[in-house]
């Protein structure tokens, strides 16, 4: 929208070698837009308008045509990395956008495509190298979309999968959550978002040590869903989790964590979509976590004790922010944590002023939460 005077593509049309247009939207789809040249056509009638243009069937074999030499040429420039790198710098969105928009070649465009990954280090990795790494029983390719390299690669999300071996690819660019809205797999393997919900294979001694956690975390579990209410759709324990004590998932067809960024972002964007696609969060805990076993002898001992109140809300605030979602009160959070600095700080708060009597209050305040 705010580009108006931006042109579609670089293609100038001739017909037998008299100029025709150079603007011709119908001769090269929009993802092709950086590419530059001329089309000198035999076959077109010097007389054509650009109405006629528009229902032409040698245009569309044009378009065919034009489209099929470029992903030879992409192919050629790929086979030397150096080179493909600087291409891919320059061009790598415009490769997604084709992913996106054009069903017909998906497939071939997808092969073009390269990303950071756990295992990859500061190289590139492809979709046909990732699946060459694949562990023996792994069906699915995974993958983490987030705002950069650095956020994705430190996030609490990939911790489980990395400590199992298996490899997962960092998509840290706006139009990935778009493009993988549209190539579901690749070379018939799903392709899964693991800030969702996502199914690790258990070894039998995992499941049954799994099973033995859910009956000792359970009475937990409840505690934190009636202090969290409405906040979240359930609590569950995670068997993918290994140093964080807890992360926010979203469900499988909802927006991720990044995707929902990117849509507050929009300048136009429709606040109503936002109504029926923000999924609604569930909560995963690590029950090896010393915060969380802490919590958990605290609710055994009394599970009415408002100091397991404020420690939820704070994990479940550190949680938010940890797993890429932005706070609705900040402000709120802030006081919480300023009081666990005073807490630190042995500050006692009949020293401070009034003031504070909005903030949430922690284990050392005799008022209500809020």
């Amino acid at each position: 929208m705010f580009e108006t005077k931006k042109k579609m593509n670089n293609i100038k049309l001739y017909v037998r070698r008299v100029f025709i247009m150079d603007n011709c939207e119908d001769l090269i789809p929009e993802w092709l837009n950086f590419i530059k040249g001329v089309v000198d056509s035999e076959d077109l009638p010097l007389n054509i308008s650009r109405e006629m243009l528009q229902q032409n069937k040698i245009l569309r074999v044009i378009r065919k045509n034009i489209v099929k030499k470029a992903i030879e040429l992409f192919n050629d420039i790929a086979e030397n990395k150096e080179d493909f790198k600087k291409f891919y710098e320059s061009f790598g969105k415009n490769l997604k956008y084709g992913v996106h928009e054009d069903s017909t070649n998906r497939k071939k465009i997808a092969e073009l495509l390269r990303y950071y990954s756990s295992k990859s280090g500061e190289e590139f990795t492809s979709f046909k190298d990732y699946v060459t790494r694949m562990k023996e029983n792994q069906k699915e390719i995974y993958f983490i979309s987030g705002e950069s390299k650095q956020a994705v690669e430190n996030s609490p999300f990939i911790e489980g999968l990395k400590k199992r071996g298996l490899e997962v690819l960092y998509m840290t660019e706006p139009i990935d959550e778009y493009m993988v809205q549209q190539l579901k797999e690749y070379d018939d393997k799903k392709l899964v978002n693991v800030t969702k919900e996502v199914k690790l294979d258990l070894t039998d001694e995992e499941k049954q040590l799994f099973e033995e956690q859910q009956k000792e975390n359970e009475e937990l579990l409840k505690v934190i869903q009636e202090i969290l209410g409405d906040k979240v759709e359930k609590v569950i324990l995670s068997n993918r989790l290994v140093q964080s004590p807890c992360v926010l998932i979203t469900g499988e067809f909802g927006w991720s964590a990044n995707m929902e960024r990117i849509m507050k972002a929009q300048a136009l964007r429709d606040n109503s979509m936002g109504n029926y696609m923000v999924s609604k969060k569930t909560l995963e805990v690590n029950p090896t976590h010393s915060i969380i076993a802490a919590l958990r002898k605290k609710v055994e001992a009394d599970k009415n004790d408002k100091t397991v109140k404020d420690l939820v809300w704070l994990v479940f605030e550190t949680a938010m922010l940890s797993s890429g979602f932005s706070l609705a009160d900040p402000t709120n959070f802030a006081g919480r944590i300023y009081r666990m600095v005073k807490l630190g700080l042995s500050i006692d708060d009949d020293d401070e002023d009034d003031d504070d009597d909005d903030l949430p209050p922690l284990e050392d305040d005799d008022d209500d939460d809020d």
